[in-house]
């Protein structure tokens, strides 16, 4: 618990030295915000809540990947990785620890875009869990590109082309049906399909969101054991 504690307000503290990611957590909101007051609810052909659930989709399945696949190699780089190893820390207390903060970030920023939003009660809850769900997906994916990653540029050329397909995809799959019916095993087409639909049941979406997350860790877990002391 002491290890995973630590690790945690190392992360808060390192997210405010870079500031890409912290815009991560402001600017889609803002985006979100602006859209939505100037231009959709001035439209009546435009959903309200368009630009909204455009940028909350957005955040939670590709602005995270990066976002954590930059703080994992960035420990690497640095050889933290390798000193917290040499401590004892597990693969799961780094995730947590890493994770963690990111997770409650990002939770924070999904309360604001279901602020923005407007949502019913019980749209709220659904759009809550979802999100809440697909960004710890997209974390878990993140630090898996990042623990492969010999550096912080090596996992943005791996971690930018992951984020995209995983991101642009279910935007594909709206206009294509048989890339509706692949996409229907990634966790941010679950995320889209909620978002978009509030009147769907969670059960599927959720249960394919954590069949992701499980996955994702596993591929984290064999990244971080095969690391080794080389990070």
């Amino acid at each position: 618990m002491r290890s995973i504690k630590a690790i945690f307000i190392k992360q808060a503290k390192d997210i405010f030295k870079n500031p890409m990611v912290l815009v991560l957590f402001i600017i889609l909101p803002v985006v979100a915000l602006i859209m939505t007051q100037l231009v959709a609810k001035s439209n009546d052909d435009i959903p309200s809540n368009m630009f909204v659930t455009m940028m909350a989709a957005i955040f939670a399945g590709m602005g995270l990947v990066t976002a954590a696949s930059g703080v994992i190699a960035e420990d690497i780089e640095r050889k933290s990785l390798r000193f917290l190893i040499i401590a004892g820390v597990t693969p799961y207390q780094y995730l947590i620890g890493t994770g963690g903060f990111y997770l409650l970030a990002g939770t924070a920023t999904s309360v604001v875009f279901a602020l923005i939003g407007d949502f019913a009660f019980t749209e709220t809850l659904k759009f809550l869990a979802i999100m809440i769900t697909g960004t710890a997906a997209s974390i878990i994916l993140g630090a898996a590109i990042g623990m492969l990653s010999k550096n912080q540029q090596a996992a943005t050329s791996l971690g930018m082309p992951v984020a995209v397909i995983v991101g642009f995809t279910p935007m594909i799959a709206t206009f294509n049906e048989t890339v509706a019916k692949v996409a229907g095993v990634l966790y941010t087409q679950q995320i889209n399909v909620v978002v978009n639909d509030f009147s769907v049941s969670l059960a599927r979406p959720l249960l394919i969101v954590a069949a992701n997350i499980v996955v994702f860790t596993f591929l984290f877990a064999l990244a971080y054991k095969k690391k080794g002391l080389k990070g």
